[in-house]
């Protein structure tokens, strides 16, 4: 699945979770996603935290087959910016 293809998936249930910050999910030369609010883009802008994962660890992230806490301590996901943010994810997520 492609960067568009998860953005896409996720636009639902950021618009409805109250979501107050901006996330971007890099996952290097596939593309980014921004997550600012309750808008989802696929352009590339500054935000409170980044999120680096490869596509695929994405892709299992947004289905939920792929824990975000585990990922984190095994190293497939890192965290840049205000961790805080990046826990709020969960809400989005779940």
């Amino acid at each position: 699945m492609g960067v568009q293809e998860i953005a896409d998936k996720i636009k639902w249930r950021v618009a409805s979770a109250g979501f107050e910050h901006s996330v971007k999910f890099d996952t290097g030369s596939d593309g980014v996603i921004v997550i600012d609010g309750a808008t989802v883009s696929t352009t590339d802008a500054p935000a409170d935290c980044t999120v680096k994962l490869s596509l695929d660890d994405l892709d299992s992230l947004i289905a939920g087959d792929l824990n975000p806490t585990m990922a984190f301590m095994s190293g497939k996901l890192k965290v840049e910016g205000d961790m805080t943010v990046a826990m709020a994810l969960s809400q989005l997520l779940g």
